[in-house]
């Protein structure tokens, strides 16, 4: 059976990368392709849906989704904590019905080495209470700190939960970044980066940083079809690619 999928900013750099494996997917149909400004309806009749669009229409994107019952593969950034607990209790409220079959799945970040390192970083979080996080990015991407870093960031939060939050001196300054779960974020935007990410890691004698960088968009490739199959039997909210793949230690 071919699954139909509407992709929801389709013009744009991701959109046409999703479009494409689609289209070279036996399991999955391309069917409405919609630039960010489109018609939302177009999307009704399709299977699936995939928002690739901006934070500032993301979220209109994805409750019109939902209020219509199909589930929705969102790899926009800008999904805060408190957006996504609406967003759960909208899916809940739609799930609540009879036939209430509806699924959301956010991944701030489509590589897998980029998962793994956020895992990592989560698990030094607990030996080091000096943590700040430097992100860089393509001058063409609109939001900072990068939603990739914002869930490091959160990821480092919940390990630190019984230890407390980590050492930020002189907060209240602009150029110490944005906190986010108490860690400093850095946000650069520059041309000829695709996506870099630094979390450094200080201690007494040492400094550890765990670095992941994106070099080309084919990185994103194997984790846009992993979620796009993990989509068609998911119901609820779940958020971050390290959901959808076994982190733990091999046999």
């Amino acid at each position: 059976m071919t699954t139909t999928v509407a992709v929801v900013g389709a013009t744009g750099r991701m959109g046409r990368l999703v479009s494409r494996l689609i289209e070279e997917s036996d399991d999955l149909e391309l069917g409405a392709q919609i630039g960010s400004n489109g018609e939302l309806a177009d999307m009704i009749g399709a299977d699936l849906v995939v928002d690739v669009t901006v934070p500032a229409v993301s979220q209109e994107i994805v409750d019109f989704a939902v209020d219509h019952g199909l589930s929705v593969l969102v790899g926009t950034s800008g999904w805060t904590k408190d957006r996504i607990e609406s967003l759960r209790r909208r899916v809940e409220a739609q799930n609540a019905t009879d036939d209430g079959q509806v699924g959301v799945v956010i991944v701030p970040n489509f590589s897998v080495g980029s998962v793994l390192a956020s895992a990592f970083a989560a698990m030094a979080a607990r030996f080091y209470e000096s943590i700040e996080i430097v992100e860089s990015h393509h001058a063409r991407k609109v939001d900072s700190p990068s939603g990739t870093a914002v869930r490091t960031a959160e990821l480092i939060g919940e390990a630190r939960s019984r230890l407390g939050p980590v050492i930020a001196p002189h907060a209240d300054q602009r150029a110490r970044g944005q906190q986010v779960s108490s860690v400093p974020i850095h946000s650069l935007r520059m041309q000829g980066v695709v996506a870099k990410q630094d979390v450094i890691f200080g201690g007494t004698g040492e400094i550890l940083t765990v670095t992941h960088e994106t070099l080309d968009p084919s990185a994103y490739e194997a984790g846009i079809r992993l979620a796009l199959g993990a989509l068609v039997a998911t119901r609820g909210v779940v958020v971050g690619l390290d959901k959808l793949i076994d982190l733990g230690p091999g046999e």
